[in-house]
C-alpha cells in the first residue's frame, strides 16, 4: 500500500439510501475521477460484493443502475467497461433556441 492511496469509501447499511445506489455512487466517482479509465472494465460483480461487504446481487444491481445512468456497458462473457464518453447534454441542448 502507499501513502496516496485513498481510504476505501464504507457504505452506510443504516441509510435511506439502498445500498446499491451508495454503491453505484462510489463507482460513478471513481469513474469522474478518473480513476476508471474510459474503455477499460470495472471491477466484477463478485470483487465488489467483497471488497465493499454488500451481497452479489446488491453489486450487480449498482452495475444496472450505471447501465442505466450511461456510464458503463456490459458485454456477455468479457464484463462491464467504462463507456468512452460519458453522458451530457447535446451541444444544441446547452444553447438557448431563437
Amino acid at each position: 500500500m502507499s501513502d496516496t492511496e485513498q481510504p476505501k469509501p464504507t457504505l452506510d447499511p443504516m441509510s435511506a439510501r439502498p445500498l446499491y445506489v451508495q454503491l453505484a455512487d462510489v463507482i460513478a466517482g471513481k469513474i469522474a475521477s478518473g480513476e476508471l479509465a474510459p474503455d477499460r472494465p470495472i471491477p466484477s460483480e463478485n470483487h465488489l460484493a467483497d471488497e465493499y461487504g454488500v451481497a452479489r446481487l446488491t453489486a450487480r444491481r449498482a452495475a444496472q443502475e450505471l447501465r442505466e445512468r450511461g456510464l458503463i456497458v456490459t458485454v456477455r462473457g468479457k464484463g462491464s467497461f467504462v463507456l468512452a464518453t460519458p453522458p451530457s447534454s447535446s451541444p444544441g441542448e446547452s444553447e438557448p433556441k431563437a
